[in-house]
């Protein structure tokens, strides 16, 4: 089966200088991919012209004439910028010719046009960015982690079900266990959004365990944990800052001496296998859930190793059919309401709808570092 890939080729603080590089890498070293390049025609050709791949026949060049920068407003994307290299990208997968999307622009951009280019699965109001953290029993599947900042509690408690779909379809495991992310293990801590989002949670299907601290992502006390976007951005961002921080202090140790130095070719294997671990552009890349189709969002910032990387995550997602088993989970586990609610008048698929969405615009415009979508399939 060949995988289609559409590239925003534009999105990211580097745009095409990044995004065709890592696009050329990896065609290259997956026979089965097909990667369709969208943006502005002569800046993707130019790029392609230092790979040496314009004549690469697995790599396609789409036009787009508008690019959203990273300081777009919302609306601009969605209204003004029909013909961006985000939205073509989307159409694309929206058509049936590409199987996911991979963009490193604007994330609230990227989540409203998605939300309205793409529409959302019944009963989910917006994407959510999930994200398996290491824990000391493996991983720790976190969400929201930037998508959304000001959250209502049921939108809490849409995460938690798409957690558990998740972590049920690729997992494995029949009833996941859920933490809420709050500030304390007790009931009556927390704001109102939070005290409330855990009385629907109690009141719901789901294995709830409780309310869950940011330690307990590391313990592993839950197979999944709910937040906020704000919340979890900053807390995924800490922890990317606390790891970079101590790589940087053992580089600095082994460096003082030569004994130091000579302790440190003795221990290289081990630096290598620590290196991997906590290397954040070995985990570039986030899936938006809730939508109908898969989009992958890059870092802003990332280089070409890092979006690569991006790339790999949503070949990986297409080959395990992660959408598909996603899907077919959430059906499952979806609530009597849920199906009430579907047929229900919407203003889903408007642009005021997406907009109002957006108005949850990320904590900064660029996802967090480390994001991925774990599969173990």
């Amino acid at each position: 089966m060949t995988v289609k890939i559409t590239i925003d080729c534009m999105g990211g603080d580097h745009g095409s200088t990044v995004t065709v590089s890592a696009a050329v890498n990896f065609v290259r070293s997956h026979a089965d991919a097909h990667l369709m390049l969208v943006g502005i025609e002569q800046a993707i050709r130019a790029q392609l012209k230092k790979c040496k791949a314009l004549d690469e026949p697995r790599l396609t060049v789409v036009a787009a004439s508008e690019v959203v920068a990273m300081d777009d407003p919302v609306e601009v994307a969605l209204r003004k910028k029909k013909d961006s290299s985000m939205r073509v990208a989307l159409n694309l997968v929206k058509d049936g010719q590409a199987q996911t999307c991979i963009s490193a622009g604007n994330t609230g951009a990227l989540m409203a046009v998605s939300r309205y280019v793409l529409k959302t699965l019944a009963g989910i109001e917006r994407p959510a960015i999930a994200f398996a953290m290491p824990s000391q029993k493996g991983y720790t599947t976190v969400l929201d982690l930037g998508a959304n900042v000001d959250c209502e509690p049921e939108h809490l408690l849409q995460f938690a079900e798409m957690g558990h779909a998740l972590v049920s379809a690729i997992e494995g495991r029949g009833r996941p266990t859920i933490g809420l992310l709050n500030i304390g293990e007790e009931v009556i801590k927390g704001n109102e959004t939070i005290k409330r989002a855990g009385e629907l949670l109690r009141a719901s299907t789901l294995n709830f365990y409780g309310n869950v601290e940011g330690n307990d992502i590391y313990k592993g006390t839950t197979d999944v944990v709910v937040c906020d976007g704000f919340v979890g951005n900053v807390a995924l961002k800490t922890s990317e800052g606390l790891a970079k921080m101590l790589a940087d202090i053992i580089k600095e140790e082994f460096s003082r001496s030569l004994a130091s130095k000579l302790m440190a070719l003795v221990a290289m294997p081990v630096l290598k296998r620590f290196k991997r671990r906590v290397d954040p552009a070995q985990y570039n890349g986030a899936a938006l859930l809730g939508l109908r189709h898969l989009v992958i969002k890059s870092h802003g910032s990332a280089e070409a190793f890092g979006f690569e990387w991006a790339i790999k995550r949503g070949y990986d997602a297409v080959k395990n059919g992660v959408l598909e088993r996603l899907v077919s989970a959430m059906e499952e586990n979806a609530p009597p309401t849920r199906e009430a609610a579907s047929d229900a008048p919407t203003r889903e698929g408007t642009p005021d709808a997406a907009a109002d969405a957006a108005k949850a615009a990320p904590a900064s415009q660029n996802p967090p570092d480390g994001i991925a979508l774990h599969s173990k399939a």
